[in-house]
């Protein structure tokens, strides 16, 4: 707050081991469009299907003005988008270009003017050429590089070369998802995330290649809950199974036993209306409820961030390409957090007008 762009070089040198300069936090127009220009043509029609999906998705659910006239009485519910906001992209273990879209999309659909990304100073992050690429597929000219908690600081405070934001919004590890907390009042945020989890309800129909797939597309990512329940016998020997045969083809194979070893559970419930209460105890992030009858407990079960229906719409196509943001309620948040959208960057305001006679 008080030592501004020298203290975001501070602790980018000693927490990531970045040697950065005033000149050289903020990645250059010329870096984009070159890190566009060399990606392929596969990656960009990718990028350009999902954006299409994620822009349709968020520009039909967007809060449209509503007026309420009687009597020499107007009263309007006003819709605003934000002027700024801050996006936290991750950049430890992997790569994220899929976070820019489901953030990015979502503020420009609400109209938001002017959007920066910081993400850290490595490989998979700042300096990963599919993330900005991305950036600049959608427009997006202003990402930094910085991560962790500095940068989280630098978005709500402003620093001489990152003006401060208005809101701001993405995933991060516990030190991202704790400074976002502190800073919450002098800036909005989305919300304080924490390690991502999955439900999927089986039956007797359920696919467990496919079951087991989900699980470990879960596990595999960071260590997070991935928890099958079911009131199957056969389904939950199955696919107990199929996860042994299929984690050990994983190039993540260690991380993924050690995530379902320390946060996996395959359960037994006794009915399908028990499975449905105990999902609503957990309210996870991702629920796939790949049952015969997906749709009818879908609407018993009240509190989860995304629900998948069916064999065919596994969680990884919701985080990647569906339309709906992946950014998601998770430790239970479900039961009255909601996942992030274009509405997010809304603003609501009234708009009261008497006439003389009223």
């Amino acid at each position: 707050r008080t030592k501004g762009t020298n203290a975001l070089l501070h602790y980018s040198k000693v927490l990531d081991g970045a040697d950065l300069t005033p000149d050289t936090i903020r990645v250059s127009a010329e870096e984009l469009a070159e890190a566009h220009a060399n990606a392929s043509d596969e990656f960009l029609a990718t990028v350009r299907a999902v954006r299409k999906n994620v822009l349709d998705f968020q520009t039909a659910i967007l809060h449209k003005d509503q007026t309420l006239s009687r009597d020499g009485v107007n009263l309007r519910q006003r819709y605003v988008p934000l002027h700024r906001i801050g996006i936290c992209v991750p950049g430890g273990a992997a790569a994220y270009p899929s976070t820019v879209l489901m953030t990015a999309v979502p503020a420009q659909a609400a109209g938001v003017r002017e959007i920066a990304v910081v993400a850290p100073p490595t490989s998979f992050g700042a300096n990963n050429p599919d993330m900005l690429a991305t950036c600049h597929e959608l427009g997006v000219t202003e990402v930094y590089r910085a991560g962790g908690a500095q940068a989280v600081a630098s978005l709500a405070y402003g620093t001489e070369t990152i003006p401060a934001v208005d809101k701001i919004v993405g995933p991060g590890n516990m030190f991202v998802a704790l400074a976002k907390k502190l800073v919450y009042g002098e800036v909005d945020i989305d919300s304080i995330a924490g390690p991502s989890e999955v439900v999927v309800l089986a039956d007797s129909s359920t696919r467990p290649d496919f079951t087991a797939a989900d699980l470990l597309a879960q596990a595999e990512h960071a260590p997070g809950s991935s928890i099958l329940i079911t009131w199957d016998d056969a389904t939950l020997d199955n696919t107990y199974a199929e996860l042994n045969r299929q984690v050990a083809l994983l190039s993540r194979c260690e991380l993924t036993i050690h995530s379902l070893e320390s946060y996996g559970a395959l359960i037994r419930a006794r009915d399908e209306n028990e499975a449905c209460q105990l999902t609503d105890e957990i309210a996870p992030e991702h629920l796939h409820i790949a049952t015969d009858n997906a749709a009818e407990l879908c609407e018993k079960i009240r509190n989860a961030g995304a629900t998948f229906l069916g064999n065919y719409a596994p969680v990884a196509l919701g985080d990647y390409a569906a339309g709906p943001s992946h950014v998601l309620p998770t430790g239970g948040t479900a039961r009255w957090a909601s996942g992030l959208s274009a509405n997010d960057f809304l603003r609501a305001g009234s708009v009261i007008e008497f006439n003389e006679a009223a």
